[in-house]
C-alpha cells in the first residue's frame, strides 16, 4: 500500500517533468504516453497490470479498499514491486542525465490546525490494551482480517502512526461494508471486487441513495444523530477537511512525518464503533472508566469540516475581530475636531440608529431561549448571542444542492465582512502612529477623520450582518420549501448583500480609502435589508 501510494506521487512528479500541467491519478499516469518515454512501454504495462487496471491484479485499490486479508496477497507481488520501483530510479536517472532534466519533488500536504481535529482524548496503553480485547469478540470486524487490526494498533504503540492509519482505514471500510450490505441486503456484494462490477466503497456507503435509486439503509443502522457518517465524511471526504484517506493513498503526505494527533483521532473512532457494534458479552468493556471518555465525545460529536460548520466558525472568527475595534488606538475627540471642512458625526448617528432597530426587528426571529440584548448595538452581548446562535445544531449530512447553494453565499459573505475587520484594524493602527509621530499631510488628517467617523457604524453595521448570515443559516434548511421563484429572489437578495460586503473590503482597502462612500452604500443595503426583514415579520404574523 505504502509502495503504491508513493510510485504515484513519484510518477506524478515525472509526469510534471515532461511539461504538463497538473499529473492525474495513477491510472492515467500508468497509460500515459510521456511516461512510456522515460520508464519503456514494457515497464509501463507490466505497473498496469499490478496495480493500475482492474483487469489486472489491481492491487491498489483491492488494498487500499480492504478486500484482501493477509493471506490472499503473496510475498512476491511485494518484492516485485520493491525491484520494479528500484528498476524505475535507474531509468529515470538515465533519462535525467540524457535529456540534461532536473527533477522537481512537489511539496507535501501538512495538516494545520490539528486542534481542530480533536474529537477523542489522547489514548494511552491501558486504553489500547482494552482495545486490543475488544477487537478479538467485536462482530464489526471479519475475523479474516484481525492481523490488520492488531497490526495498527502495534504500529501506533511504536510511533509509526502512518503505518497505523494505512492499516485501520481500510479495514474500517471493511467493516462498514459489512454493516452497509446487511442493512440494504446485498451480502453479494461484500467482498465482491472484480473489474466487471464497481467496489462498494466509502463513497457508496456514505451517499443518501443506493445506485438504483433506493434509500441507503446504512444510516437507519447508525441512527440520528449519526456520529459516524459526520465523522468519517469529516475525516475522508469534505474538502476543507483533512481528507486523511485520498492523500495518504495518492502520496501526498509525507509518512515519515504523520501526525499523532490524527492517528490518535482514527483509532479512537475505530475503538468506539467496535464498542457500539459488538455482541451483549462485551458490556463489561463497554462499561470500562478507561473507554467511558471515549464513548462520550462520540456522543456529542458534530461535523467539523461540513460547510455549515465551517459557516458558523467564520462567522465567531469574524465577531472575535470586531470586538477588538474598541480597543484600537484612537486620537481624542477634540483633536480631530480641529480639522476644518468636515462635516459632523450626523449621517453615522443616523445609520447606527437604523442599525439598532434592525437588529431588535431581527430578535423576533430568535430560537425560543435564546438570550436577546436590551442594547442592539453592544457588541460583548451580540457576541454572546452568535455564541449561543451557532452552538444550535443543524443537520449537515446529505444536505441539499438549494441549501449548499445558499451557505457557499453566507460563507462569502462573512469572508468579506472579515477582510472588512482586519483592513479596519490595519489602517487605524497605521493612521494612528502617523498622527502622533505627526507624518499625516493634511489630506490625510481629512482621511483619517472620515475613517474614523465610518467606524462608528462600521462596526455595527457588520454585527448586523453577522447576526442576518446566522439567522438565515439556522433556517437555511426552509429554503427547500420555497417555489423556484421565491429562491432565486432569496438567492438575489444574499447576493445583493454579498456585493455590499465586496464593496466594503474595496471602500476600506488602504490603496482606496474611500470612507465617505461608505456611508451611502451602507444606507442603500440597510434599506434593502429592512424590506426584507418586514416582510419576514409580516408573514410570521399572519401564520401566528
Amino acid at each position: 500500500m505504502k509502495l503504491t501510494s508513493c510510485l504515484e506521487r513519484a510518477l506524478g512528479d515525472v509526469y510534471l517533468l515532461k511539461g504538463n500541467d497538473c499529473p492525474f491519478l495513477l491510472r492515467d499516469l500508468l497509460a500515459s504516453e510521456q511516461l512510456a518515454d522515460v520508464f519503456g512501454q514494457s515497464v509501463m504495462n507490466v505497473l498496469r497490470v499490478f496495480i493500475g487496471s482492474p483487469h489486472g491484479l489491481n492491487l491498489r485499490n483491492v488494498l487500499w479498499h480492504g478486500f484482501a486479508s493477509p493471506q490472499e496477497i503473496p510475498a512476491k507481488y511485494c518484492a516485485m514491486l520493491l525491484f520494479l520501483t528500484a528498476g524505475l530510479g535507474q531509468l529515470l536517472q538515465t533519462y535525467l542525465l540524457q535529456t540534461k532534466g532536473v527533477l522537481v519533488h512537489r511539496p507535501y500536504v501538512i495538516f494545520i490546525s490539528l486542534e481542530e481535529l480533536d474529537a477523542f482524548p489522547d489514548l494511552n496503553n491501558e486504553t489500547l490494551s482494552i482495545a486490543e480485547e475488544i477487537i478479538k469478540l467485536s462482530s464489526f470486524i471479519l475475523k479474516t482480517m484481525l492481523p490488520f487490526w492488531f497490526a495498527a494498533l502495534t504500529a501506533f504503540r511504536q510511533s509509526r502512526y502512518a503505518d497505523s492509519v494505512i492499516l485501520l482505514l481500510p479495514q474500517l471500510e471493511v467493516g462498514f461494508r459489512l454493516l452497509f450490505t446487511t442493512a440494504n441486503k446485498c451480502p453479494n456484494r461484500l467482498l465482491t471486487a472484480e473489474s466487471s462490477t464497481f467496489y462498494t466503497t466509502f463513497d457508496e456507503m456514505l451517499a443518501k441513495h443506493l445506485d438504483n435509486e433506493e434509500i441507503n439503509q446504512l444510516p437507519v443502522v447508525l441512527e440520528e444523530p449519526a456520529m459516524e457518517s459526520d465523522f468519517l465524511w469529516d475525516f475522508l471526504n469534505h474538502q476543507d477537511g483533512p481528507r486523511i484517506r485520498d492523500r495518504l493513498s495518492h502520496g501526498e503526505i509525507n509518512l515519515e512525518t504523520f501526525p499523532r494527533e490524527v492517528a490518535n483521532q482514527i483509532i479512537g473512532f475505530a475503538i468506539t464503533i467496535l464498542c457500539r457494534f459488538s455482541d451483549e458479552d462485551m458490556y463489561s468493556f463497554k462499561e470500562h472508566m478507561v473507554l467511558k471518555p471515549l464513548m462520550s465525545c462520540a456522543s456529542c460529536y458534530q461535523s467539523r469540516f461540513h460547510p455549515i460548520s465551517r459557516l458558523k466558525k467564520q462567522v465567531l472568527e469574524c465577531m472575535k475581530s470586531v470586538h477588538l475595534w474598541p480597543e484600537l488606538p484612537t486620537v481624542p475627540e477634540e483633536q480631530v475636531e480641529k480639522i476644518k471642512g468636515l462635516e459632523g458625526n450626523a449621517e453615522a448617528n443616523t445609520l447606527i440608529l437604523m442599525i439598532s432597530e434592525m437588529i431588535s426587528q431581527l430578535q423576533h426571529y430568535l430560537p425560543q431561549n435564546c438570550c436577546s440584548s436590551d442594547d442592539p448595538i453592544n457588541s460583548v452581548l451580540t457576541e454572546r448571542l452568535l455564541v449561543e446562535l451557532c452552538d444550535t445544531r443543524i443537520c449537515t449530512l446529505y444536505s441539499p444542492r438549494p441549501v449548499l447553494e445558499v451557505v457557499v453565499v453566507l460563507r462569502k459573505i462573512s469572508a468579506q465582512c472579515h477582510q472588512v475587520s482586519r483592513q479596519v484594524i490595519a489602517g487605524a493602527g497605521l493612521r494612528y502612529t502617523q498622527w502622533v509621530s505627526k507624518t499625516l499631510r493634511s489630506r490625510q488628517r481629512h482621511n483619517y477623520r472620515r475613517m474614523l467617523n465610518s467606524i462608528k457604524f462600521l462596526s455595527p453595521v457588520l454585527r448586523l450582518v453577522l447576526l442576518l448570515i446566522t439567522l438565515e443559516l439556522l433556517s437555511v434548511h426552509s429554503v427547500c420549501k420555497k417555489n423556484p421563484f421565491d429562491y432565486q429572489e432569496y438567492l438575489k437578495f444574499l447576493k445583493s448583500v454579498l456585493q455590499y460586503t465586496e464593496n466594503l473590503v474595496t471602500y476600506t482597502s488602504p490603496d482606496k480609502n474611500k470612507w465617505d462612500e461608505t456611508v451611502e452604500l451602507t444606507k442603500k443595503t440597510l434599506i434593502r435589508i429592512k424590506k426584507i426583514s418586514d416582510r419576514k415579520l409580516l408573514l410570521m404574523n399572519l401564520a401566528m
